[in-house]
């Protein structure tokens, strides 16, 4: 089920700004599940050799992944992001495998979901298990752990 307004702006709420912002879109989030999308472009940081690194890999599924969690540290209203005090972590890679470097031009469809959470006060520790696709092909599939907080 599609919970996201298709005019939210992603821009508003993840901290990242090019070019470390790798998440062009929000095509469905809800409260365990969120899908994304990414077009690899030239101008790219984590774009080497005409493809898109492990690393860029990495942080496209971290971006994506801290949606599902920092979506609680917002107003359910708030479609403009103004509340926007929120910094994410990534403080465990338990599992990543990548089958793929991705093309320049390739879009990156990023499916995650929720795994544990554990929220107290102003932080969440959670579990995202992440899988990046380029069409059908599956690009990488991970879990990560995050720390996300209100500042």
């Amino acid at each position: 089920m599609n919970t996201t307004p298709s005019h939210i702006d992603i821009h508003k709420f993840l901290p990242h700004r090019a070019p470390m912002l790798l998440v062009t879109k929000i095509i469905n989030l809800d409260k365990e599940t969120v899908t994304t999308e990414f077009k690899v472009t030239e101008d790219c940081i984590f774009v080497k050799n005409n493809r898109f690194t492990e690393s860029g890999i990495i942080e496209n599924a971290a971006q994506s992944c801290s949606a599902i969690v920092g979506q609680d540290f917002f107003a359910a209203d708030d479609l403009e992001g103004e509340g926007n005090s929120v910094i994410g972590f990534i403080s465990g890679i338990k599992k990543a495998n990548i089958l793929l470097l991705p093309k320049m031009g390739d879009t990156l469809t990023t499916e995650a979901k929720l795994v544990s959470n554990y929220s107290s006060g102003n932080f969440s520790i959670c579990t995202m298990d992440c899988k990046i696709y380029t069409g059908e092909v599956l690009v990488a599939d991970c879990i990560l752990n995050f720390l996300i907080q209100e500042v």
